[in-house]
C-alpha cells in the first residue's frame, strides 16, 4: 500500500514500523518540542504532497499533534487505539509497537482536523450523554473515539476534538447509540 502523503512520526522506530506496514515517506519530530525547522519541513510537505500526523496515543504525542495542527492547518491525522500501541508486557506505548495491520487501518481512517467551525454539539450534550463525569464516562469516550475515528480524549478535550473533526450532531447521535447498545450488551 503506497501512501501519497508524508507521514509525521515521533522517531526512527516509528518510521521503521510505518515502513513495515506501508510504502511511505516520513518526517520525524524527534521529541515533543517540535522545532521551527521541522515545522517548515511539514509546511512544505503539506503544500506539495499533503501530510498525515501519526503520533503516539499519549500526552507527548498529543502535544506534537496540537502543535502541528495549530501551525500547519489542513493536515490529516491518524489515530492508533492505545491497546494497539502497547509494547509486549506493557513496557511502553507507541506507534513503533503497533502491528502493520493496525498501522494500515489507522492510516486508512486519517481525517483532516479543523480549528474553527460552527458549534453543533454542546458541552451539555456530552454531560447528558454520560461522556463527562460519572461512572463509565471514560469507557464511553474510548468507544466513541474508536467509532468516530477521532482517537481517545479526556472529558475536557472531547468537545474540542468533536469540533475539530466537524462531527455532526447526527453522526454523534449514531455513534452514541452504538455506545449505549454496547453497554446494554455488556
Amino acid at each position: 500500500m503506497k501512501i501519497k502523503e508524508i507521514i509525521v512520526v515521533e522517531g526512527k522506530d516509528d518510521t521503521t514500523a510505518i515502513n513495515r506496514a506501508v510504502d511511505a515517506d516520513t518526517i520525524e519530530t524527534n521529541g515533543s518540542a517540535v522545532n521551527q525547522e521541522t515545522i517548515e519541513k511539514i509546511k512544505r510537505a503539506q503544500g506539495t504532497r499533503g501530510v498525515i500526523v501519526f503520533t503516539d496515543p499519549d500526552y507527548p504525542g498529543e502535544k506534537i499533534r496540537k502543535t502541528i495542527a495549530h501551525q500547519v492547518p489542513g493536515c490529516k491525522h491518524a489515530f492508533l487505539p492505545k491497546e494497539a500501541a502497547l509494547a509486549k508486557g506493557n513496557k511502553g506505548i507507541g506507534v513503533e509497537h503497533a502491528s502493520p495491520e493496525a498501522i494500515r487501518e489507522a492510516l486508512k481512517d486519517a481525517q483532516i482536523m479543523h480549528e474553527h467551525i460552527a458549534e453543533e454539539i454542546t458541552q451539555e450534550d456530552l454531560v447528558t450523554a454520560g461522556l463527562i463525569g460519572g461512572a463509565g464516562a471514560k469507557d464511553r469516550r474510548i468507544l466513541l473515539g474508536k467509532l468516530l475515528k477521532i482517537g481517545y480524549t479526556n472529558g475536557k478535550q472531547l468537545h474540542k476534538r468533536l469540533m475539530m473533526f466537524q462531527v455532526s450532531k447526527q453522526e454523534f447521535a449514531k455513534a452514541l447509540a452504538v455506545v449505549r447498545q454496547e453497554e446494554r450488551n455488556g
